[in-house]
């Protein structure tokens, strides 16, 4: 397996020393500003950046998240700064380019490199395939449901028919409506699909049902 490869925007030396001892089993790249990373992201992506925000050349780490996130969507990023509020972590967070974690400097060595393992393990391509898998989980869950209001709708009407064969009465939708444990409308519904697809005659609905009853099957009583 390749050793993952880390791209660090850190303008510090001293800073980057302590990456280079905590974080030795990874191969380490680094860039001084954001605007530098940006012209070798394209050629040689990383597998996770770690990202301060206060860089050289005046350059703010956070300035340039969006674009980061434009040009590598899938790549976790890890922001690392004692410079940033409350709110702009949150900010940095929150919305479809966002970061994956925010740590702050100085950096517990142990939190850092847990980390780097969980984004690495967690977030970038593996993120994406759990987002996919469970969309997947859901649309077969809908289609289940649906199959099965479906059948259960059928069957329902089957009976329907049935009973009315029997019998030269007009149907009682309220006592079909107790028999099947369905609300009135649905009941009223199923006699209109039977009457479209010609399994009963026209006159069983709704010629036969008074004003009074129409309503009172409207409000789904």
């Amino acid at each position: 397996m390749n050793c993952p490869r880390l791209l660090i925007i850190e303008d510090d030396d001293l800073q980057y020393e302590i990456y280079e001892e905590a974080l030795r089993k990874y191969q380490l790249v680094r860039a001084a500003t954001a605007s530098e990373a940006l012209k070798t992201l394209a050629q040689s992506p990383p597998d996770l950046i770690l990202l301060d925000h206060i860089l050289a050349k005046g350059e703010l780490g956070l300035d340039y998240l969006g674009e980061l996130k434009e040009l590598l969507p899938h790549v976790p990023i890890i922001i690392v700064s004692g410079a940033l509020e409350v709110h702009q972590q949150i900010h940095a967070l929150q919305g479809p380019r966002r970061a994956h974690y925010c740590i702050t400097k100085p950096a517990d060595l142990n939190e850092l490199r847990r980390t780097v393992e969980t984004a690495l393990a967690e977030c970038g391509q593996t993120e994406v395939v759990r987002q996919f898998e469970a969309l997947e989980r859901s649309k077969r869950l809908d289609a289940q449901e649906l199959l099965s209001r479906s059948t259960d709708r059928l069957s329902r009407q089957t009976q329907i028919r049935q009973l009315l064969a029997k019998s030269d009465e007009r149907p009682n939708i309220s006592a079909l409506s107790r028999q099947f444990k369905v609300a009135r409308r649905t009941i009223i519904r199923d006699l209109q699909e039977l009457i479209r697809r010609g399994e009963l005659g026209s006159e069983v609905y709704p010629r036969w049902q008074s004003d009074d009853d129409e309503a009172e099957a409207e409000a789904g009583a």
